[in-house]
Order: C-alpha cells, then sequence, then structure tokens
C-alpha cells in the first residue's frame, strides 16, 4: 500500500491544471489547453484534492463551478505559480512589468495622472494597464498583480484599500425622453428593461428598493455589449460616473442619478503578492486620489 500523499508531493503541473480548470471552467477545454487528454486532466485534479483532502470543483451542476475553497485556494495558486515564474527568470527580476487590472474605466479621471506619474518615477519597472473582463479583474487567475475594482471586495484572498467614491449615472439610449433630463430616480428606470453585467458589473436589482423594482433585465458579458443594448433602445442602465469619459457611445445619453448610492472604488490584491513594485503602487494610487 503507497503511502498517502501530502501537500509537499505536490508539483506546479497540479496548479497549473487546476487554474487552467478554473478558468475554462471545462475539463476537456483546460486538457486541451494544457496539451493533456481529458482523463488525464480529470485525475491531476482528482490527485490535488485528494492531497489537499478538500472538493476545489463542483462537478454536480451542468456547468462545472468552483467551492468556497476552490475560490480561496484559486487565489493562492495563481499567486504560487506567479512567485515560481519569477524566481526562475532571473535576469527580469526587477523590471518585470506590474500589472494593473480593471473590469471598465480603471480608475476613471484618475487613470491618467496615475499611470504618468508611474512612468516618470518608476521608469524602470513599466505599469501594464490591463482589462479582463470578470469579477476580480485577473486577479482571481493570476493575470494582474493588482487591480482596480468598483463595488464592495468580497473574493477571498484578496487585500483591498478604498481609493474614492464615484456617483452613479443613468445610462438611457441619446434618442430617448429621458436623456433629455437633468436628473434621473431610479424610479424613472423601473418601467424599462435594465441591462445588467453579472459577469463584471456593480449593477443588479438589489439597487432598487424591493416594491419599486423592474421586472424585466437583459443580461450582458461585458461593457462593450452593455452599452450596445442601451444604444439600440433595448434597455437602460445605471453605471458609475467614470463610465461616460472611458467609454463614450454616440447612442448613449449618461444623465446623473439622484438617489442612488455612491460606489467605492478600490485597489485591490492577493494577500500572498509577489510583485516588489505593490507598495508604491498603492502609495501612489492613495497620493493621487487624495489630491483631488
Amino acid at each position: 500500500m503507497s503511502p498517502a500523499r501530502t501537500p509537499r508531493d505536490l508539483e506546479l503541473r497540479h496548479l497549473r491544471c487546476f487554474l487552467a480548470i478554473a478558468e475554462e471552467r471545462n475539463i476537456t477545454r483546460a486538457a486541451a489547453r494544457l496539451g493533456l487528454t481529458q482523463p488525464a486532466a480529470s485525475r491531476t485534479l482528482a490527485t490535488l484534492e485528494g492531497t489537499l483532502g478538500v472538493r476545489l470543483v463542483d462537478r454536480s451542476t451542468h456547468h462545472l463551478t468552483l467551492t468556497p475553497e476552490g475560490d480561496t485556494f484559486r487565489v493562492r495558486a495563481a499567486a504560487a505559480v506567479t512567485a515560481f515564474e519569477d524566481a526562475l527568470d532571473v535576469g527580469r527580476a526587477g523590471s518585470r512589468p506590474l500589472r494593473l487590472g480593471h473590469s471598465w474605466s480603471a480608475a476613471g479621471r484618475f487613470t491618467t495622472p496615475l499611470l504618468r506619474r508611474w512612468r516618470r518615477d518608476h521608469p524602470g519597472v513599466p505599469l501594464e494597464l490591463l482589462r479582463h473582463d470578470d469579477r476580480t479583474a485577473g486577479l482571481a487567475d493570476g493575470s494582474t498583480d493588482a487591480a482596480l475594482l468598483r463595488g464592495p471586495v468580497e473574493a477571498p484572498g484578496l487585500v483591498a484599500v478604498t481609493l474614492f467614491t464615484e456617483h452613479r449615472v443613468a445610462a438611457v439610449p441619446s434618442d430617448s425622453p429621458l436623456a433629455e433630463r437633468t436628473g434621473l430616480s431610479l424610479a424613472d428606470l423601473a418601467p424599462h428593461p435594465v441591462a445588467l453585467n453579472p459577469v463584471a458589473g456593480t449593477t443588479t436589482l438589489t439597487l432598487w428598493p424591493a416594491a419599486a423594482r423592474p421586472t424585466r433585465a437583459l443580461t450582458v458579458a461585458n461593457t462593450d455589449d452593455w452599452l450596445a443594448v442601451i444604444a439600440a433602445d433595448r434597455a437602460v442602465g445605471v453605471t458609475s460616473a467614470a463610465t461616460p469619459g472611458m467609454h463614450p457611445h454616440p447612442g448613449v445619453a449618461f444623465v446623473p442619478l439622484t438617489d442612488a448610492p455612491p460606489l467605492p472604488v478600490s485597489l485591490a490584491w492577493p494577500d500572498r503578492t509577489t510583485h516588489p513594485a505593490l507598495p508604491a503602487l498603492v502609495r501612489l494610487a492613495q497620493e493621487i486620489t487624495a489630491e483631488a
């Protein structure tokens, strides 16, 4: 009888396989991406779960999802893989780009000052601004080192500091009578279908009082599709005040909302971060937003 495996027996391939499955939400696609057979990927995942003693993936539904333990482990596995790659990349250890993710609108009006100040103060470390259409803007799978996130930061394994808050605005078709108003309330939007982005957006129907919620919603996958359905007069939407400046659209008018709570904007990063320049980014982001 072979001895029981311990976490020390795990290899980098186990983590890479799990991260691919977590991103693809499909074992067959993850296996193809890694150059493995589907049974081999399944065995690798089973070995990882058996060694850790927890289920990381829920296979009980039609769509593969991560368990709460899987969500937590995803952040830590991504940090471990990044740390390993950094350790091997000795020649670039001091100059690897610092990858800053966002789902949309980045840091709003602070985006350009942040990028310019960073380039001036840290010329040896490029700051890459990367858009990811997911809730953690690339942090969950290790695609980014830090991220600008709107709304509550609830993903496990992340640390966050709130930089500032933004007012919310209504997004309506530019030829709608609503576009002629100087201000709108949530009640003004309730009779219309509302475009919602559950992948990376912050608006849900719970923004409205229970007795006055919209009865129709249109789900989209990203900001571009969100703008398109509003411009096509299929829905209205709610977003942050940064969106008009970062994503102007000729078919969409943005009108201030008078009764919606402000939206917090945070800088977040994994609690086991590996990029040595991250503390400098946190300090600079706080300095720039505090100067406004």
